[in-house]
């Protein structure tokens, strides 16, 4: 066989019939491009002489092996950053053009990729090219080069474990999280049956903080970074998740910009101010709420115009889901308004102010969150020495809308002048007078029950202003269950709370007038929230109350609870803590058979996360928290040919 090398022009050069390779002839071209303009073409083509019909030249030669190749220099030509006539070296071939073009691509041996990773962190530590200007002399993106970089980075020990055999490029992929090599080889050390990319990761990332946790996001990278903190980032997910590696350094971040915020706190003149991570949920306190203020009647116009803007402008783009930059950035600079001036119509009591504190806490997002009005009971007012605790205020007064008559100097008068047998005997007959009665006006014992719940529920004391005797015990969940305290859900019930406090008197004497003045809705509302805050329904193992439990299950079925609202099965909140027959039940349930089938072969962490992606938007719940009515099965709480996804809509 004849081979001669030449130079020949790129004009005289086209692509071959012949040429074996029929797919993927466009993949990689743009970076092939770049990478000849960068290092020049390091691979002559394999060309033949085209002849014609009498089998003379005819100057022009086909390219048998090196088609991507020439495509590469032809579109170097059209972008002129070559000239169309520039000489390309070739080695020139006889022979059939098939069998050549099959031999130069089936004897060739792909580089190994743990060789790429090498050479490519050669590039970085000998000759000094950062990420970008690899990426910009091989044609690909600055992403990818730095995953390579980061591969090539793994201890030579795991490389050769790789290069042999011992470890997938997933699995490498994985111990290229953590930057320290000593780190990988223990973790590979300690490896057993379970070598899934998810468990490693987890092992290399035991005892750090993930990017997403409410503390990083609250002090962010940069911060944390600058402070001396490390973040491993995982290069090679699409969302760039990463681990924070100092929770002790990234804590003492957090209470420092909290701290910030209790200064300014401070300065609104509260007794003292604290600051934690977590909100203090047992802390013994007693509490006060904002009540409402005359506000200046011109703050009182600017806000009615606000609002009259607000709803004009809500009324007119009502349906549109995409609004323009305009309308929508008034709309919020309107609500910021709104909230603004309407804040200022409720305030602390300078007495509370002067006695109470704050707490300063990182909620559930991430953001600050402020906790006003707290009174420890070293500040609680205390009776004057001498005084009779049970004694009522001599100035009170009877209230107005139809109140209980505080109590009067003539009345205590008759009661002194008794025998306390005696007024034990009377008031027994009264109180037996007052339970017959009640209970033929269900209207007034609608008023009394809401009104012994409310004053019991916002307001502390030796006396609890009632006199019914019914005592509402609202349980703490945070033992229960580890950061319930700061979902969604807990924080909207704090402020259905907190909106119903500021409302309420400040004076417990005058409670059944404000309750009475409420109108129906207003009445069944707050008697409503008081109630909704005596439910207790958690299952405790050494404390059995199965009529209990059942009675939650009817009172889920009468308020058609959807926990698909508040509540979705995570790796960390479900999987985890379920045996893996659980898992591949809940993804059979919920998604198909299939789906169970592909994951069954997972060790237990890879198969928790990938039942979470799974499941997501399907709606399954487990069994203890679905709801279940008439025509829904009892085991999955769904109609018969009904999907979770249909049941969650």
């Amino acid at each position: 066989m004849t081979m001669i090398i030449r130079d020949i022009p790129l004009s005289k050069l086209a692509p071959s019939a012949h040429n074996v390779r029929r797919t993927g002839r466009e993949n990689g071209i743009e970076a092939l491009a770049v990478s000849i303009a960068a290092h020049g073409l390091l691979q002559s083509l394999s060309v033949r002489e085209v002849l014609d019909g009498e089998g003379a030249s005819t100057g022009k030669y086909e390219v048998i092996g090196g088609g991507r190749r020439l495509a590469a220099l032809k579109l170097l030509a059209k972008r002129k950053q070559m000239s169309k006539s520039a000489p390309v070296p070739c080695l020139i071939m006889d022979g059939e053009g098939e069998e050549l073009s099959l031999a130069e691509n089936v004897v060739r041996e792909n580089l190994h990729p743990a060789d790429q990773f090498e050479a490519f962190s050669r590039l970085a530590d000998e000759h000094g090219f950062g990420a970008e200007e690899i990426a910009a002399r091989f044609g690909v993106t600055a992403q990818v080069v730095r995953q390579r970089l980061r591969l090539g980075a793994v201890s030579p020990k795991l490389m050769k474990v790789y290069r042999d055999g011992g470890l997938t490029l997933d699995q490498l992929m994985a111990f290229a999280i953590a930057e320290d090599r000593t780190r990988q080889e223990d973790v590979f050390d300690r490896l057993s049956w379970n070598r899934e990319p998810a468990f490693i990761r987890r092992a290399l990332t035991e005892g750090n903080l993930s990017v997403r946790d409410r503390r990083a996001v609250f002090v962010g990278a940069a911060a944390y970074e600058d402070a001396g903190g490390t973040i491993l980032r995982d290069l090679f997910t699409e969302d760039g998740g990463g681990w924070f590696d100092d929770p002790a350094l990234l804590d003492r971040l957090v209470l420092e910009k909290l701290e910030l915020v209790a200064e300014k706190i401070r300065g609104e003149g509260w007794k003292w101010v604290e600051v934690s991570i977590d909100y203090p949920y047992a802390h013994g306190m007693s509490r006060s709420y904002p009540q409402p203020v005359e506000v200046p009647p011109e703050e009182q116009a600017r806000l009615d115009a606000v609002s009259a803007e607000w709803d004009r402008l809500a009324q007119q783009y009502d349906g549109i889901d995409d609004l323009p930059d305009d309308v929508a950035a008034r709309l919020d600079a309107l609500n910021s308004e709104i909230e603004r001036l309407s804040a200022r119509r409720q305030a602390y009591e300078p007495d509370v102010i002067g006695r109470g504190g704050a707490f300063v806490v990182l909620n559930h997002d991430g953001t600050p969150r402020v906790e006003h009005g707290f009174i420890r009971p070293e500040d609680e007012p205390q009776p004057e020495e001498g005084m009779d605790p049970v004694a009522e205020d001599e100035d009170a007064t009877v209230n107005e809308v139809g109140g209980a008559p505080d109590d009067d100097e003539e009345g205590e008068d008759d009661v002194k002048s008794l025998s306390d047998g005696l007024v034990r005997d009377l008031t027994a007959h009264r109180t037996l007078g007052l339970r017959l009665a009640l209970g033929e006006n269900p209207d007034v014992a609608l008023l009394a029950v809401t009104h012994a719940l409310a004053a019991q529920t916002f307001y502390n004391g030796y006396d609890e202003g009632t006199c019914l005797d019914i005592r509402p015990r609202s349980a703490p969940l945070g033992g229960d269950a580890d950061g319930i305290e700061d979902t969604a859900a807990a924080r909207k019930l704090a402020e259905r709370h907190e909106a119903w406090a500021a409302q309420t008197p400040t004076d417990l004497i005058g409670l059944w007038g404000f309750i009475v003045g409420l109108d129906t809705d207003s009445r069944l509302a707050l008697f409503a929230h008081c109630a909704a805050l005596t439910v207790f329904a958690v299952r405790i193992p050494w404390n059995r109350k199965p009529k209990t439990w059942a009675t939650a299950d009817v009172l889920a079925q009468a308020l058609d609870l959807d926990m698909t609202a508040h509540w979705s099965p995570t790796a960390r909140s479900y999987f985890e803590r379920v045996t893996k027959a659980r898992i591949l039940d809940a993804v059979r349930e919920a998604v198909s058979e299939e789906a169970a089938d592909r994951i069954s072969g997972m060790k237990k962490p890879g198969m928790a996360e990938a039942a979470e992606q799974l499941l997501v938007g399907t709606g399954w719940l487990p069994a203890l928290l679905r709801t279940v009515d008439a025509g829904r099965s009892e085991s999955t709480g769904m109609v018969e040919g009904e999907t979770f996804a249909e049941a969650a809509e």
